[in-house]
């Protein structure tokens, strides 16, 4: 393969690279979005247009990094946003669990009226993978916004 050729292909791979990881965030910011933005803000400063209905305050998620000494753990946040392995703490905040617990099951639509935050509660379960997709784009979207 000469210089050329391979100079080519050098370039269309980082090419596809780059456009794989814009997606990425895209889907991230688009997941944050629709299902953090109601409580966390569009901004992810906790001031989303639920959170004054709620007990506690949403958390400041860019500052994820300052209140850890600089450091973004990332499988600490995603742990937190899963919710599968509930500390005390994740037990007092009104966050929805992420990850599959028990199937939802079917509720009759006429006999029971949900607040919005438990209608989450109970949300379809997805495959693993599509879970745990959906979480790592939404943590690498977090890290991304961390203020500096």
């Amino acid at each position: 393969m000469g210089f050329r050729a391979t100079t080519a292909l050098s370039v269309l791979m980082i090419a596809l690279n780059t456009s794989a990881w814009s997606q990425d965030i895209d889907t991230g910011r688009t997941g944050f979005l629709s299902n953090c933005a109601e409580c966390h803000g569009a901004d992810g400063k906790g001031n989303g247009p639920l959170s004054a209905k709620m007990k506690t305050r949403p958390a400041d998620l860019t500052i994820i990094a300052k209140r850890n000494n600089g450091m973004f753990s990332s499988d600490a946040v995603y742990k937190m946003i899963d919710g599968r392995e509930t500390t005390a703490f994740h037990r007092r905040i009104e966050m929805p669990i992420w990850g599959c617990r028990h199937l939802s099951r079917p509720v009759p639509q006429s006999s029971v009226t949900l607040d919005p935050l438990e209608s989450l509660l109970d949300l379809p379960c997805d495959p693993e993978p599509v879970i745990r997709r959906r979480i790592l784009a939404i943590v690498e979207y977090l890290r991304l916004i961390q203020e500096k």
